[in-house]
């Protein structure tokens, strides 16, 4: 496990725990399996958009692309498939190993490091797009996170930031819903005092000279068990945000 201000020791321990079923579509990450084509379809528009590339079979070809909070790496995969040259860090060193193997076994290349955003930014690397995904609600020390966040975007580089938002209805739907109704999720994933507004997101942002672009609301419908983009960020939400050139 690496050290950092911004690594909470028990988030890490927590997804630790689960590692060993990062690719199982029915185990404890199910719904983060669900969620992840809308993801995935989102960061790469965003990014033909941004950069002016050509829609095809390697859209993200050319583009260096961070993944913080890589996990078992579901969306670092898909996105090394789409052309991208991926490096994807996490605090937890059973996360990565896990994520390197599968990446391996699927004849992927991918920088997996066991590493933090604070460290990661010492060096002298910097990469076209940050993401943020799902990450920031579980950090220790939000501030000195998003400054090494905000860091790592190359000038006309973009960063995209998921969470879930400080609301009555996160706390209602993403708490007792998926944790304790449903079960989605195992009780305690999510602290929802740790939920970040948009505007809260948009000021760290801000100070570490991102300008942001748009705010996208993601919501499930439960009829149909399936995840789409919407214009409620009341619970999960993403934000796409771009340091001027």
């Amino acid at each position: 496990m690496t050290n950092s201000k911004s690594i909470d020791k028990s988030e890490v321990e927590k997804f630790s725990n689960m590692a060993d079923q990062w690719w199982d579509t029915k185990g404890k990450f199910a719904p983060l399996h669900k969620f992840n084509p809308v993801r995935i379809k989102y960061i790469k528009e965003r990014c033909i958009e941004h950069f002016a590339k050509k829609d095809g079979e390697m859209p993200l070809k050319g583009l260096n692309i961070l993944d913080i909070g890589c996990g078992g790496g579901l969306l670092s995969e898909p996105l090394c498939r789409l052309g991208a040259s991926m490096t994807s860090i996490d605090a937890g060193d059973k996360n990565i190993k896990i994520a390197a193997t599968h990446a391996a076994q699927a004849g992927l290349k991918i920088n997996y490091m066991c590493t933090s955003a604070e460290a990661l930014a010492t060096q002298d690397k910097r990469y076209d797009v940050v993401l943020n995904m799902e990450v920031i609600e579980h950090v220790a020390d939000v501030t000195s996170f998003m400054k090494a966040s905000c860091k790592l975007v190359k000038p006309g580089g973009m960063m995209i930031v998921a969470t879930l938002n400080r609301t009555v209805k996160s706390y209602a739907l993403a708490i007792i819903g998926a944790e304790y109704i449903l079960r989605w999720l195992p009780k305690g994933t999510h602290s929802w005092e740790k939920f970040l507004k948009p505007s809260e997101i948009e000021a760290y942002l801000s100070d570490g000279g991102l300008n942001l672009q748009k705010i996208q609301g993601v919501s499930y419908n439960p009829l149909s068990n399936d995840w789409s983009l919407s214009s409620d960020i009341n619970v999960n939400y993403m934000l796409l945000a771009v340091k001027p050139a």
